[in-house]
């Protein structure tokens, strides 16, 4: 068995675990990039005692303390990003349905199509973190088939 068979199987069997438990998934997620902006944090300060270094080490800390301490931030910051996603794909499939020709104009309303998707699952995910849960687990079903499939 190839590697990438391996980590789609992998891949599949997490994002499993993100859908049937999205509260603990979440948790664990949020804790394990808190711990990691705590120790980024730490050695930003200590690397060398620079301003942007003291500056980007207590930021990192204190973004990493949120995360401990905040399921929600997690499923916030997935929120705002859907949204700038949904924002941008908007944009992009008006200006390909304004100026493109031809064929391209269908691919500009499916475009403009997925960025209204992503506006409202940037909404769902911002008022509860069980639905950026669900959405990591769907995003890494969809990898690992893709790793598993893939040659």
């Amino acid at each position: 068995m190839e590697s990438n068979q391996i980590s789609g199987i992998l891949s599949v069997i997490l994002g499993l675990i993100f859908i049937i438990c999205p509260i603990l998934s979440s948790g664990i997620v949020s804790i394990i990039i808190g711990v990691s902006l705590v120790f980024l944090g730490i050695a930003a300060i200590l690397s060398g005692f620079s301003a942007f270094n003291i500056i980007v080490g207590i930021l990192a800390i204190i973004f990493g303390l949120l995360f401990i301490f905040n399921i929600s931030a997690l499923s916030f910051l997935l929120g705002l990003q859907f949204y700038i996603i949904g924002i941008l794909l908007v944009l992009l499939g008006i200006t390909g349905i304004i100026s493109a020709p031809g064929m391209s104009k269908i691919a500009s309303i499916f475009i403009v199509i997925l960025g209204i998707i992503s506006f409202a699952l940037g909404g769902l995910s911002l008022t509860n973190p069980i639905y950026a849960a669900v959405l990591i687990g769907v995003a890494l079903i969809i990898q690992g088939v893709r790793l598993y499939i893939a040659e």
